[in-house]
């Protein structure tokens, strides 16, 4: 079935009450039983289930071809509890180039309560190799990775992962499903913050895990999404079910937009480097060709003249908003070094960009302007 079908045919909801089209927001937290103290309709209480976080977990589990979905708060409370399925003496290894909060949650949290981790650099196989242990449980991968877009090649990370009974979770967020299927190239668990490409309209706050089988370690991750209380409230929910029906549409423009604005900024003279995997000259170029559909609509540029030019480009921009996130509808710009603090590795001149619907020639126009000394 086509993506874009899909989509619109996982979310579909059959209401027996009003025959709604758009189905209802259900805002109970408990569910009546049947005499015999039976639940007629599977549901008994909403941290533990109810009819909105089921329809979002169905559908992110049929889109990335996965057996179960399983929905978040966040897509760091989502991280936060594939980490508290292991075990005190577990050893992770995570991109040494992820998200920040990440390994933040590695070395503030769980590094204290006893579970092992090294970052390592996973676009390339002998380091990881070099860093797999007898005890390695989990390897986190990222691809393409926040902010500076390495692309790490799936069917050689899992390959390896397997070789020592490791699973592997990729970080899909930047790709989503539209673009990517980490499930299909080996991997074992899918990571979502559903808040960005989901969701698509900055304005809900989720994350999601995908298994591609009822494991033993995804049922663990289940009892403690149940006994955690983790999740989303039903109009989150609702709101990511909503955003996946435009999902494809949404990417396809994005992402074609994405590119042409990666060509401008790669010939502009204020500009160090541009960071996108669409570009023949990124080292993984070909590596993203064969795992990806397309290139995405994320890209990071490098300004000359340090920190203090990139910021004042982002300032000088109209039409791209200087603010945190990604995904939405709207283009996003930020300085990442400012936000992930002190010990950032981010390059001090890397602005990051999140392309968003607006037409692609304004926004060329946009950065030319902002970009002028």
């Amino acid at each position: 079935m086509n993506f874009d079908t899909l989509a619109l045919w996982s979310t579909h909801f059959k209401d027996e009450n009003a025959g709604a089209v758009a189905p209802p927001i259900y805002l109970t937290t408990t569910y009546e039983k049947a005499a015999d103290g039976s639940l007629p309709h599977g549901f008994l209480y909403s941290r533990m289930n109810n009819p909105n976080r089921e329809a979002v977990e169905k559908s992110l589990a049929a889109l990335e071809g996965g057996a179960l979905g399983m929905a978040f708060a966040s897509g760091q409370a989502a991280a936060m509890v594939l980490f508290q399925a292991l075990r005190p003496g577990d050893h992770v290894i995570v991109a040494d180039d992820a998200y920040y909060g990440t390994p933040a949650l590695l070395e503030e949290v769980f590094g204290p309560w006893g579970l092992l981790f090294d970052r390592v650099d996973l676009t390339n196989s002998d380091n990881l190799k070099a860093a797999l242990r007898s005890t390695t449980r989990l390897v986190w991968v990222e691809t393409p990775s926040n902010p500076l877009l390495k692309v790490t090649d799936l069917r050689a990370v899992t390959e390896l992962a397997k070789s020592v009974g490791a699973a592997t979770v990729c970080d899909n967020t930047w790709a989503t499903p539209f673009l990517q299927k980490p499930l299909a190239l080996g991997c074992d668990v899918v990571m979502h913050s559903t808040t960005k490409y989901f969701g698509g309209h900055s304005d809900v706050l989720s994350g999601a895990l995908i298994f591609k089988e009822e494991t033993e370690l995804a049922q663990r991750v289940k009892r403690l999404q149940v006994l955690g209380g983790a999740v989303p409230s039903p109009f989150e929910c609702w709101l990511v079910l909503r955003g996946i029906k435009t999902l494809a549409t949404r990417v396809r423009a994005q992402t074609a937009s994405a590119a042409q604005l990666a060509r401008f900024l790669t010939e502009h003279p204020a500009v160090e480097a541009v960071h996108y995997p669409g570009l023949p000259t990124h080292p993984q170029h070909e590596i993203a060709k064969a795992q990806m559909t397309d290139f995405g609509a994320m890209l990071s540029v490098q300004v000359r003249g340090g920190a203090v030019e990139a910021l004042a480009v982002a300032g000088r921009l109209k039409l791209v908003t200087h603010a945190t996130s990604l995904g939405g509808v709207e283009s996003l710009i930020e300085h990442r070094a400012s936000v992930e603090g002190p010990n950032s590795t981010t390059p001090p001149n890397l602005l990051r960009v999140s392309v968003g619907l607006e037409a692609v020639e304004d926004l060329i126009e946009d950065f030319k302007e902002a970009l002028q000394p």
